[in-house]
């Protein structure tokens, strides 16, 4: 745990533009001012869903700066045809200028070898006023009972996230602009809205996918360490499986349990072990 909570500060400060720094026994401390970090991770639906899902990782902030997608698989919905012309040459024209780009010099400090010192690029009035109104879009949203409340720490970085994806495009269209412009900083914001509406169905998704994997883990135990013939809530969160330690989580898993058949609410309560629980639930599976 210590080991990823160190990675993830270390992507995250990297991402907000601080130095680069490792400390290693025998070596010191290394530190590289005037890095910066570009991330395009792909991974299969499972281990997606155990990140999205890492409570660790998201009290952290990391994977508030990750734009997250996964668009439904085509299989089945793919005929053969043949590539047009005018695919084939936007394709050509974008590698082209892709590689222009790349052989540019870098901005570089010339007393500091590595050290990147790119110029500021800032929006335009016009872009600018665009940005604002989508920050404000983006602020009434986020409040209690708003619909990007689940996802709150990606929401309040959209409006960053659209200045930062405006400028990449600008930088596209024009390595040289002074500016960044209302078209890109529009495409910009659509963009963000993307990754805003995946990030609502990625992260719900993950949530679910993680609370049915705690439900098997607690009828396990059940199963295997629990000798009673009904259990309540302090039962499971201070005696049961070590990833359900609140009342909270306790009761979504046993809601999941209660929905599927395995468990049935006793409505007047029942003693168990000796304590009255008013909430307790009977056990209705096999062993």
């Amino acid at each position: 745990m210590d080991a990823k909570l160190r990675t993830a500060s270390g992507l995250s400060a990297a991402w907000d533009g601080e130095p680069f720094k490792r400390v290693r026994s025998g070596e010191g401390i290394t530190i590289l001012p005037g890095r910066r970090l570009a991330m395009h991770l792909m991974a299969q639906p499972d281990v997606a869903s155990m990140m999205l899902n890492d409570p660790l990782l998201a009290e952290q902030g990391i994977l508030s700066r990750i734009l997250p997608t996964a668009p439904e698989s085509t299989s089945g919905h793919r005929p053969w045809h043949e590539s047009s012309v005018e695919s084939e040459l936007a394709m050509k024209r974008y590698g082209a200028r892709l590689l222009d780009i790349l052989e540019l010099p870098l901005p570089l400090l010339t007393d500091r070898q590595g050290t990147l010192v790119p110029r500021a690029l800032p929006l335009s009035a016009e872009a600018r006023h665009l940005w604002i109104g989508f920050y404000d879009h983006v602020e009434r949203r986020v409040a209690s009972g708003g619909e990007l409340e689940p996802v709150r720490g990606l929401a309040n970085k959209l409006p960053e996230h659209a200045a930062r994806l405006a400028a990449v495009l600008t930088l596209v269209r024009d390595i040289h602009a002074a500016e960044i412009a209302c078209p890109e900083m529009q495409a910009g914001i659509e963009l963000a809205q993307h990754y805003a509406a995946e990030g609502l169905r990625l992260f719900g998704a993950s949530r679910i996918r993680g609370e049915l994997r705690l439900a098997k883990q607690l009828l396990d135990w059940l199963r295997s360490h629990w000798n009673v013939s009904a259990v309540s809530l302090p039962d499971i969160y201070q005696r049961g499986p070590s990833v359900i330690r609140d009342k909270a989580k306790a009761s979504r898993i046993v809601t999941i349990l209660e929905d599927h058949g395995y468990l049935a609410r006793i409505e007047c309560g029942a003693e168990i072990e000796g304590k009255w629980r008013r909430e307790a639930w009977r056990l209705t599976f096999e062993r």
